[in-house]
């Protein structure tokens, strides 16, 4: 959530930044609140004080008795004016609390204005585009033509966007991701963690996928038991590794990366992408998240999108690198990166990753802090994460820019000898 200090001292000011993000901050709402809790504070700590000050006139007097029986009588009605003001008090700030988890993150000042996609900066482009002597088939064609995407069973089991994999498919599925892993762990730098894929609502909260974006998660009820949720992304549990945590300065940064499925209702966007590898109820993700320093993190969004785009690279599969603009980039993010790589059927690029910098706006909702020796004290971390990547639609890429005029899909060399069992072609 934003720094509290914004919003008392600062509020029209994060007014405005917002906006650029196509937030309206109900500017009169949390200033009428912020109002009553000041006076409400003031109150509180003036009952308190005169709590204790009959308190301790009750344990030092030594007036006679009937004297003293009022003098208790006083203190008994001041206890309860106390616990009524520190009543209300709380359930204001619960108020306040529940009203800023629902106020976004305010985007760098290098973000570029705007609201859709067509106002993303295209930063650079990476590959040549493969040109075709025939008729370029889409993955949904290629995989229902070697019986190894199979739509039909998983409709059977599961119902619409869910995939069943068999074959040299499934295993082209394993082997990306268990080359991405390699990649970032052994070249990178990061440390592999396998991680819970059913989490509690307060890590959700933590990492600001709760309350706005509840409609596109998994719940899971149990009567009488504790609710769950499935992990919409590898970085709710990476990054609540630290929830409530002070961690040593010069343990950072840290460097995380786990392969997980991902469970997305996809409630937000009916209707888009209804076929297909690319928008899924249940896929597959390589997860990069990182724990810095604040003054580190604008070099760590850099770094950690070079580590992304790495991947793309070694599959020689052509991307580009798009700056979000302040309307298009998620609710958590100051800053995001988007890779899309080239889908020759559909003659355009599509999301294969989203990098960000979060600030420590993730970090105040979970407390997440680091104990700065030089000043002897705690401040709160900065968290970034990213794709490294999508699996499922990296596949897809694969096997559209893969493909040959004789049907038989080429197996990016990077894969073939280590993680292929030396195929060169799936046929």
């Amino acid at each position: 959530m934003l720094n509290p200090y914004l919003l008392r001292n600062e509020l029209h000011l994060t007014a405005r930044k917002l906006l650029k993000k196509g937030y309206k901050l109900d500017v009169s709402a949390i200033s009428s609140m912020e109002d009553k809790r000041k006076k409400l504070q003031i109150q509180t700590e003036n009952l308190q004080f005169k709590h204790n000050t009959l308190s301790n006139l009750v344990r030092e007097s030594k007036i006679i008795k009937n004297e003293n029986e009022s003098l208790k009588d006083k203190v008994i009605q001041s206890g309860k004016d106390l616990d009524a003001s520190k009543i209300e008090l709380d359930n204001l700030k619960k108020k306040i609390h529940y009203f800023s988890l629902c106020i976004p993150n305010i985007p760098s000042d290098d973000v570029p204005e705007g609201n859709t996609s067509k106002n993303n900066k295209e930063i650079k482009y990476w590959g040549k585009k493969r040109q075709y002597d025939f008729m370029v088939q889409d993955h949904i064609t290629i995989g229902k033509k070697f019986n190894e995407l199979d739509w039909k069973s998983s409709a059977q089991i599961s119902g619409s966007r869910f995939v069943v994999m068999k074959g040299k498919i499934a295993l082209l599925h394993r082997a990306l991701g268990q080359f991405m892993l390699d990649l970032h762990t052994v070249d990178h730098g990061y440390i592999e963690t396998y991680v819970p894929y059913l989490v509690r609502p307060e890590a959700l909260y933590a990492t600001g996928q709760l309350p706005k974006f509840s409609d596109d998660l998994f719940h899971i009820n149990y009567v009488n038991k504790k609710n769950y949720i499935l992990i919409p992304t590898g970085e709710v549990p990476l990054t609540n590794l630290f929830y409530n945590q002070i961690i040593d300065e010069k343990d950072l940064p840290i460097m995380l990366t786990a392969h997980t499925p991902c469970f997305r209702s996809e409630a937000s966007s009916y209707g888009r992408d209804t076929k297909g590898l690319i928008r899924l109820h249940q896929f597959d993700k390589v997860e990069l998240v990182q724990i810095v320093k604040p003054e580190k993190s604008v070099e760590a969004l850099e770094k950690l999108t070079n580590h992304a785009e790495k991947v793309l690279q070694l599959l020689k599969l052509p991307y580009r690198k798009m700056l979000l603009c302040a309307g298009d980039m998620g609710f958590t993010a100051v800053k995001t990166y988007d890779l899309e790589v080239w889908f020759p059927s559909q003659k355009k690029y599509r999301e294969v990753s989203s990098c960000s910098n979060m600030n420590d706006f993730q970090a105040r909702r979970m407390k997440a802090r680091y104990r700065k020796k030089s000043k002897k004290e705690n401040l709160f971390v900065h968290t970034l994460n990213g794709s490294g990547l999508a699996i499922g639609r990296t596949l897809a890429a694969i096997l559209e820019n893969y493909q040959h005029s004789d049907g038989r899909i080429e197996i990016p060399k990077i894969l073939q000898k280590k993680y292929m069992q030396g195929l060169e072609f799936i046929n």
